[in-house]
């Protein structure tokens, strides 16, 4: 694979204040704790982005105290490629720290063409995880997700290709990513029946993306597994980006991104009231949009992405005020419960 790699690089040695700063939280009733913040490699890390820059950013990243650097099977673009540039970083930086890291990775939607190539099947499943260890060059995987709920498979084929993998040695943990309450408890007595280590959920969870408030948190928090929010910014709107309209260069304006520019508008007016309330507290809006995720206890860590290291460092700073008055909670949740018309 060719990739643009042509930043000049000095040989790396982790930061040994690297553990001095980051919260760590225990991953439901495992032995595992998980940065406050993970990082994501799903933008920035494709073979058509800058090899340069991705290898700066994980380099910030594990000197901030970030462990856990979490992909899929298709993340790029183009598909595996991210996991390739995942890789070629291990290789060039990290590969001395590997027991420091916890690396997770996923399966679920469309990787390769024909009738095996996505959903939850154990031919799937199997195939996935010994594709995305080869484009890593890794013997394991901390954690393996499956990454979406398949209504074409039954549910107990995919808990038992799951169970295969950790005894397999392929994977130490199992997870879910987009299951609701009643699909995770189902999996969930499944996985109890066979001692499979089923440690945590991925969900998207937001200011502007609540639904896991309708039992999922809950659920995760009475069974003593761990809750992991992605998309905490809610696709950037939960950044100062907006405050001033669309930008041409945004998301927003992008036809390719999930982001459209009515849902923009839309929360316009919200965004722009809880870009006051950050100002106050000393935060940009999406500093505290991730600290109050952070302030739920229910939540073990926040999935963040980055395009560069500095944006990386300065959302990470907001675990420096992860409290919030009681004034500040109220005005927060008026103003994210308020009536949106699109």
């Amino acid at each position: 694979m060719k990739i643009n790699d042509h930043a000049p690089f000095t040989p790396y040695v982790a930061d040994v204040a690297r553990y001095e700063s980051m919260p760590y939280r225990k991953c439901g009733n495992s032995g595992i704790l998980l940065p406050a913040f993970s990082l994501g490699l799903w933008h920035n890390f494709g073979q058509f982005d800058s090899f340069g820059n991705a290898r700066n950013i994980l380099r910030a990243a594990f000197d901030l105290g970030i462990t856990h650097f979490d992909l899929a099977n298709n993340y790029g673009p183009p598909y595996g490629s991210a996991e390739e540039t995942l890789g070629r970083i291990l290789d060039a930086d990290l590969r001395p720290y590997r027991d420091e890291l916890f690396i997770s990775t996923k399966a679920g939607y469309d990787m390769w063409p024909g009738p095996y190539g996505n959903g939850g099947s154990r031919k799937y499943l199997c195939s996935s995880i010994d594709q995305s260890l080869k484009r890593m060059n890794l013997e394991y995987v901390d954690l393996f997700y499956h990454h979406r709920p398949d209504p074409q498979t039954p549910i107990e084929e995919t808990v038992y290709a799951l169970d295969l993998l950790v005894k397999q040695g392929k994977a130490l943990y199992v997870g879910l990513s987009n299951y609701n309450a009643e699909q995770t408890n189902a999996a969930l007595t499944l996985f109890k029946q066979l001692g499979t280590p089923f440690v945590i959920n991925q969900s998207k969870y937001s200011m502007f993306e609540r639904s896991v408030e309708d039992g999922l948190l809950d659920l995760l928090s009475n069974k003593s597994i761990g809750m992991i929010a992605f998309s905490p910014l809610a696709q950037g709107m939960l950044t100062n980006k907006y405050l001033n309209g669309i930008p041409k260069d945004s998301r927003a304006n992008n036809d390719k991104s999930y982001l459209q520019e009515q849902q923009v508008i839309a929360h316009l007016p919200q965004i722009n009231k809880l870009a006051t309330i950050a100002k106050a507290r000393g935060q940009t809006l999406a500093q505290m949009s991730l600290a109050w995720l952070l302030n739920d206890h229910r939540v073990t860590s926040v999935l963040i992405g980055a395009s560069s290291a500095t944006q990386l460092r300065e959302n990470v700073s907001s675990i420096e005020n992860l409290d919030f008055t009681d004034e500040e909670s109220t005005l927060i949740r008026e103003t994210i419960e308020s009536k949106i018309l699109v």
